[in-house]
């Protein structure tokens, strides 16, 4: 780290963002993106990483300079150091590690140049991430005890001499070759030359530790044959040597149960939040706690998961009938929750407004559900009452019999069944209903989504309510028959079948989780 020549100038962190997979990313990285104000990232980086940057911060994707739309590195230095100038905090984000094959050598020249503090932060570069993910340990005891690392790519301007290939041909070891699809034929005839074997193994490894890795088996003298045959396109890193060899088994990663399915996760997204201390503006990259947790899963299990927030979540129109409500919430004996959303708008507003959970000293708490109670326990509430069989029904048959005499507040959305209050009403409960947070339609799906879907490219959506069952229908149409659509809930897959997608698969459990062990099982 070089020391700081003024408490105004601004700093960059040359930040390694690992091999693709974002839980591959350090500690100090996350941190660093944390921080930043500006964020110039390679196109190979997975945007997933870019969700440690604050929403304030300005992302600009760099591009490919070989494609002819990308940024000349010159731009680059030019940039980081004006960003730096003006006090701002700057991430120079690079796929893998900075200093593989990074130029950080000609960025970290122009900013010492310039008088710019900065840091250098590594990252897991790809040529060895092949070894965990692919499962091929580029170094073995017995097999290889060294391993290099070699640009497929060198740049017509380079001073020092071109790779000596009759030394690498007898290189005692593993070499791993960046940069290396378009000009398989070249090296690979190279090293056939210096006296490389022509069934010396080789393995194709593309977008190492991505959902979508593939790996294909060949040897030295049909890696070029085999890379035109099988149209491979980049990134791709390309192992060669005796340990690239056939293997009976899958990697672990490859084995995982939903490896090369993709899923579209239809999670809610959110259009504003005003109504408390965590409030903030926000989009759909927004998750939802619960369904964070369903992402997560399916990625953990091989999925490839899409993004298409099928409804979104707003403040109520007003929050007058809310604020009325709490103001006298010392009068109801239940306060009752058919959703998480319910509870963080409601808390939230109770916090921004009263400023005290205490005035929920003598209420009861009622939740649909363990994943409604969990939200509960994030700010240290407990349910008094949760159903075993998550649906309104089931809740408003637990309450029904200490409904007499009894004042319920039911925290809802701006739509939905009546099952809960008239049943509560029925069987002798004072109900009032409050609505705490909208729910609106999204009107138009993302472009690429909305193409994967209508080539058949979605092996499954998650369908988590009756609202986004019918947007679902009403933002893709005819292609939703595309895909096999997994049901929450009977109540869900009722509302699928009305509109004409009967459910491939539908959850036991009416959870997340439940979900996913419902997808697992249809497959």
């Amino acid at each position: 780290m070089t020391n700081p020549t003024s408490t105004s100038i601004g700093r960059v962190y040359l930040v390694g963002a690992g091999p693709g997979d974002p839980k591959a990313l350090t500690l100090r990285a996350a941190e660093c993106l944390g921080r930043s104000e500006l964020v110039l990232y390679d196109y190979l980086v997975n945007p997933a990483v870019l969700e440690h940057a604050p929403a304030e911060a300005e992302l600009i994707c760099l591009g490919h300079h070989s494609s002819g739309r990308g940024f000349p590195q010159e731009e680059v230095h030019a940039r980081m150091i004006e960003a730096a100038r003006q006090g701002k905090t700057v991430v120079r984000l690079k796929a893998g590690d900075p200093c593989v094959f990074g130029r950080c050598a000609e960025e970290v020249t122009a900013l010492r140049a310039a008088g710019i503090p900065f840091e250098l932060v590594p990252g897991i570069t790809a040529g060895l991430a092949v070894a965990d993910y692919a499962e091929i340990q580029v170094t073995q005891a017995d097999r290889a005890s060294a391993v290099a690392l070699v640009t497929g790519h060198q740049r017509r301007d380079k001073e020092q001499p071109p790779l000596d290939y009759a030394a690498l041909s007898n290189f005692p070891g593993t070499l791993v070759f960046y940069m290396a699809v378009t000009s398989a034929e070249q090296w690979s005839l190279a090293l056939l030359a210096g006296g490389r074997p022509p069934e010396t193994p080789v393995a194709i490894v593309r977008r190492c530790s991505w959902s979508d890795q593939t790996t294909l088996r060949c040897t030295l003298g049909t890696v070029a044959e085999v890379i035109a045959r099988e149209a491979v396109r980049p990134p791709a890193v390309i192992v060669v040597g005796e340990v690239a060899g056939p293997s009976s088994e899958p990697s672990w990663f490859a084995a995982r149960p939903l490896y090369g399915r993709r899923v579209l996760v239809t999670r809610p997204g959110v259009v504003r939040r005003t109504s408390g201390a965590r409030g903030e503006w926000g989009d759909g990259r927004d998750a939802l706690p619960t369904e964070d947790g369903l992402q997560r899963r399916l990625v953990e299990l091989g999925a490839t998961v899409l993004v298409q927030p099928a409804v979104m979540i707003a403040d109520p129109p007003d929050w007058n009938a809310v604020d009325a409500a709490l103001a006298r919430l010392e009068q109801y004996d239940w306060l009752v929750f058919s959703s998480g959303n319910g509870v963080r708008y409601l808390l939230d507003r109770l916090l921004a407004t009263s400023g005290d959970v205490r005035r929920l000293g003598r209420v009861k708490l009622a939740a649909i559900g363990p994943g409604t109670a969990a939200e509960l326990g994030r700010y240290r509430l407990r349910a008094d009452l949760v159903p075993e069989e998550f649906r309104a029904e089931s809740l408003a048959q637990a309450l029904s019999s200490q409904a007499a005499g009894r004042r319920f507040l039911l925290a809802r959305t701006n739509r939905g069944r009546q099952v809960l209050p008239e049943q509560l009403v029925a069987a002798g409960g004072m109900v009032e209903q409050v609505v705490v947070y909208s729910t609106v339609e999204v009107e138009r799906p993302d472009p690429a989504v909305a193409a994967a879907m209508a080539e058949g490219r979605i092996d499954w959506v998650t369908v988590t309510s009756s609202a986004i069952a019918r947007s679902l229908a009403a933002l893709f149409g005819e292609d939703l028959r595309r895909t096999c659509l997994a049901s929450i809930s009977p109540i869900t897959s009722g509302v699928l079948r009305e509109l004409g997608h009967a459910p491939a698969a539908e959850a036991k459990e009416y959870t997340m989780a439940g979900l996913v062990e419902a997808i697992l099982g249809a497959m």
